[in-house]
């Protein structure tokens, strides 16, 4: 018997791992999109790593732009800072910066000057997809720059990596005396993480470096060597250093910690000699903006507001000190053995074991086993392997053995599952599946975005149609929202009505839930204009929506009696989110959310997330009715107007200056020229203030007077 049970668990043991290398051979974009995540947790597990002493930053941060003034600064600076760099040792400096527009003809002849005299400066440059005709002095310039040692191997005709159609370059001055060139185009994975760097670019036919690539190449003195195959790169070398770069010519980043890592010297420092002599001796410069105002950040798995300069800087310490992440087909047979070895070792563990709470402790060794393995061959071989499909195989050879022990124990729960779909949302009858205390009354503090819509005018609306057309009008509106709300992992908690409330982060996690909330408001208001087509086309009337959307702590759980019960959220920023729908009434809005939405964006690392397809305005400091203390509220939209939107802010920041007839002409013309009917409603609160003053105490606060 024994025999047979270790025979049929070693069977799921190998069944799992099976099932887990094909799924691991098919490439599948989500599984690959988790692993890279996990991989992320990994690398920054690992902590900071010392980065090679020859690669400097000379940051234009805030103490220099404080001492200095305010960037971009006359060329006769950025001169300087080349002089003296040059003084102090470098042996070549980069710079992560584009002079592509002429300033006064001094100044720009003094940089030229220096990047002349100092001979050893590569000059920044990006490519673009907008068609644009460079200067010829300026192309002439970068022709030096492309790399001439190309090997075309097994009969390859083309290199096949990335191309753009245009290029936005130096001045010619400017460009011709630079000693090279590179580009600092920095592509982000599709998540918005900047995983690996683009080091090669097509354009017109030729092949280009990076700056960190350019800057290497000057740095080592030896040229570039490209081989290429039909399948894309085959090998990148520059002298004896070998760049690992896979097929489109990415090099996978070897992150070495948070922003500040390299050692990184204020330009002003530099610029006001404030060095000592010989400091900067055989060392390779990067040269850009590091202060966060400069917006030249870049979200990585270490820091999620790295400088782009330091992106360029971990390129050439990785090279330097052949500090290279490997990902090659010995790293794809070590994933193999690990998910096969994993899982078999586990199921035949199992095998002897009949306890629940024993098998899960197995469980949980297997795994922390296997998690310290992969660690360490990452932290001390720098192995990519995958975190995420031997974990996968362990869980589903624990699964099947699971399943295999406990058969009756799995008609229970698909028992249990029947019993509560017809009334309880999927997410929540899995977690009362895993946990059946759920089931008792009480709840928990949480932390959650709430968000609701309401029909406006539905009373009017429900007047005019029978209770059966009605009822249709409601079910073809609801479901479709719904259903926006479970897309984006938001939990339906119930229909008041015609009104909607959504929970984002509760009862299952959800790590960017304000951003979820976020996007499900956007995608509401575009189904809308599909069905109000429809109901137009069945003689229905058509319907406008309002949201509020609020983030902040919350009591949720199952509220009620031992008889009947729900689970809801309750607390002050469900009661706010609500007030926010109706402030659209006020504002001449649909969404509507607050800067405590905002801020979690903020402090999650989301808004550069968040300004992909969503635009956002500051709206008002009000108090809505029923709240003593005031709170900002953003309107949010796709469709922004960024040009409108910013003098919106201009006529906000009068109006609460209480210079009341310079904004109500700005919000008039907001108005009139852009259809800004919440330019509107602030140029007729102007009139009433300029009639009757607010009073030189006014806090700019609008005091709400109806829901």
């Amino acid at each position: 018997m024994k025999l047979h049970r270790f025979v049929i668990f070693t069977v799921i043991g190998i069944a799992s791992a099976a099932i887990t290398v094909f799924i691991y051979s098919q490439k599948i974009d989500f599984f690959n999109a988790v692993d890279l995540k996990l991989k992320d947790v990994r690398l920054k597990t690992r902590g900071t790593v010392v980065p090679d002493k020859r690669v400097i930053i000379a940051a234009i941060d805030s103490k220099s732009i404080n001492e200095l003034g305010r960037y971009p600064w006359d060329r006769k600076v950025i001169a300087r800072l080349i002089d003296n760099l040059k003084i102090y040792g470098a042996n070549t400096i980069a710079l992560d910066i584009v002079y592509s527009e002429p300033s006064n003809p001094g100044s720009d002849k003094q940089l030229a000057d220096a990047f002349r005299s100092a001979g050893s400066v590569v000059g920044g440059y990006f490519f673009r997809e907008e068609p644009e005709q460079p200067e010829s002095g300026s192309l002439s310039a970068l022709e030096k720059s492309r790399i001439k040692i190309l090997k075309m191997l097994d009969n390859a005709t083309e290199v096949p990596i990335a191309g753009y159609p245009s290029v936005e370059l130096n001045i010619p001055e400017i460009a011709q005396a630079a000693g090279s060139a590179g580009f600092f185009n920095i592509v982000q994975d599709s998540d918005g993480i900047l995983r690996s760097s683009n080091l090669l670019i097509i354009y017109d036919g030729n092949v280009y470096p990076s700056l960190a690539l350019s800057a290497l190449r000057h740095y080592i003195g030896s040229e570039i060597i490209l081989e290429a195959a039909q399948y894309g790169v085959d090998n990148l070398l520059i002298g004896n250093h070998r760049i690992p770069v896979d097929e489109s010519g990415k090099l996978t980043l070897n992150y070495y910690g948070k922003g500040g890592t390299f050692k990184t010297i204020p330009a002003v420092d530099i610029i006001k000699n404030r060095l000592k002599p010989g400091s900067l001796n055989d060392t390779v410069v990067f040269v850009g903006p590091t202060e966060i105002g400069l917006s030249d950040l870049r979200t990585t798995p270490v820091d999620p507001v790295l400088p782009g300069v330091e992106v360029h800087a971990t390129v050439a310490s990785n090279a330097l000190q052949n500090r290279f992440i490997i990902r090659d087909g010995r790293v794809t047979m070590l994933d193999i053995a690990f998910i096969v070895f994993f899982a078999v070792l586990l199921t035949t563990s199992l095998s002897f074991v009949k306890r629940t709470i024993i098998a899960l402790l197995f469980f949980l060794i297997a795994l922390g086993l296997y998690f310290s393995v992969n660690f360490m061959v990452f932290k001390n071989y720098l192995l990519n392997t995958s975190v995420l499909f031997p974990m996968v195989s362990v869980i589903t050879a624990y699964l099947g053995s699971e399943a295999y022990r406990n058969l009756i124990e799995e008609k229970h729960s698909r028992f249990l599952k029947k019993a509560f779909t017809s009334y309880v949302s999927p997410a929540l009858v899995g977690e009362i599946m895993k946990n059946p205390d759920m089931l008792k009354l009480g709840g928990e503090k949480r932390n959650i975005t709430v968000l609701f819509s309401d029909i406006r005018g539905f009373t009017t609306i429900s007047e005019k149609l029978t209770p059966e057309a009605l009822v249709h009008l409601l079910n073809q509106y609801l479901g479709p929202m719904t259903d926006i709300v479970l897309q984006h992992r938001g939990t339906l908690d119930k229909y008041i009505g015609d009104a909607i409330m959504a929970l984002y982060n509760a009862p299952l996690d959800v790590e960017d839930h304000p951003l979820q909330a976020c996007r499900s408001a956007l995608v509401m208001m575009d189904k809308l204009k599909d069905l109000n087509v429809d109901f137009k086309a069945n003689g229905l009337p058509e319907v406008d929506i309002g949201i509020g959307i609020n983030t902040g702590d919350v009591i949720v759980g199952n509220m009620g009696t031992d008889v009947r019960f729900d689970y809801t959220a309750m607390g002050d920023t469900v009661n706010l989110s609500s007030r926010l729908e109706g402030m659209n009434k006020i504002y001449k809005t649909h969404i509507i959310f607050t800067e405590f939405t905002l801020d979690k964006l903020k402090s999650l690392g989301l808004l550069q997330q968040f300004s992909v397809g969503m635009r956002f305005r500051e709206l008002d400091f009000i108090k809505v009715k029923g709240k003593d203390k005031p709170v900002t509220i953003y309107e949010l939209s796709a469709s922004m107007d960024e040009a409108a939107a910013k003098k919106f802010e201009e006529a906000l920041t009068l109006y609460r200056k209480q210079q009341f007839k310079e904004a109500r002409e700005i919000f008039e013309r907001l108005e009139s020229e852009h259809g800004d009917k919440t330019a509107g409603v602030f140029a007729e609160r102007c009139v009433e203030f300029m009639e009757s003053p607010p009073g030189a105490d006014w806090d700019g606060v609008y005091v709400a007077k109806t829901k």
